[in-house]
């Protein structure tokens, strides 16, 4: 694949060993990346810190996207243990459950900014903190889902604020790339993680995928953090803005 050599990595979004941040982390890794990883709270650490370790990463700390206590920690952590930053992987979403499982007119606006602020803000306010380190350039990935430009069923108020996150790239990568620095959407298609199982029928939705998908797989974690080593690479360099489908194809099927 693509060598990362002395390339440094924050990932935000590890949950376990079947998140796509854990992908990421693993394959970014095995290219030779250093990696930063962070944890929501402490009752996600003993999930998340044994994996941190057995990828040897150089800094695990606690992020709540909210806090902006635990943010100015992990930067000026990153700033002293590396000096400078070459990747950021932000894989967070979250809604209200309720929110989630109404329909998209009956949402409140409490749940909606909710959604907005962990979802898309949190990306923005990371690559803001992350664009002084990358002073020679770098790469920003975050991860979204076809329901950003579909309506899917049970996907609900998720699809407005994946739309936005979509948008969200496309203005920030226009932004950055006189800086070098890139910013991209992996769009998988349905993946069984820990933040999916809160979407209703979920796993109707996988099946239906698998059997639309042109190459009647699906996507796995492996695939996804493949896609995003060569985005993290220097070969990846004049790629930017766009949204990525992983999705054996899943998404060109009307």
């Amino acid at each position: 694949m693509f060598d990362l050599t002395g390339q440094k990595a924050l990932v935000v979004g590890v949950a376990n060993d079947q998140s796509i941040a854990y992908g990421c982390a693993k394959a970014l890794k095995e290219q030779g990346a250093r990696l930063a990883i962070t944890y929501l709270n402490e009752k996600a650490e003993p999930h998340v810190r044994p994996l941190a370790e057995q990828l040897e990463a150089d800094i695990v700390l606690p992020l709540d996207v909210r806090n902006e206590a635990q943010a100015d920690a992990l930067f000026a952590e990153i700033s002293r243990t590396w000096g400078g930053l070459d990747t950021l992987l932000h894989s967070i979403a979250f809604s209200p459950k309720d929110d989630l499982h109404g329909r998209v007119v009956d949402c409140s606006a409490e749940g909606f900014g909710l959604a907005m602020d962990i979802s898309v803000h949190s990306f923005l306010r990371l690559i803001r903190r992350s664009e002084p380190l990358m002073r020679d350039g770098g790469t920003c990935m975050t991860v979204s889902f076809y329901g950003a430009e579909r309506v899917v069923a049970h996907y609900n108020m998720m699809g407005p604020v994946k739309a936005a996150l979509e948008a969200a790239t496309r203005y920030a990568a226009a932004e950055l790339g006189p800086k070098g620095i890139s910013v991209h959407a992996l769009s998988p298609g349905p993946l069984k993680t820990r933040a999916a199982s809160g979407i209703g029928e979920f796993d109707h939705l996988m099946n239906a995928a698998a059997e639309r998908a042109p190459t009647h797989h699906l996507a796995t974690i492996e695939d996804v953090g493949a896609y995003a080593a060569f985005l993290a690479s220097r070969e990846a360099s004049n790629v930017t803005g766009g949204v990525h489908a992983i999705d054996g194809g899943y998404s060109i099927i009307g």
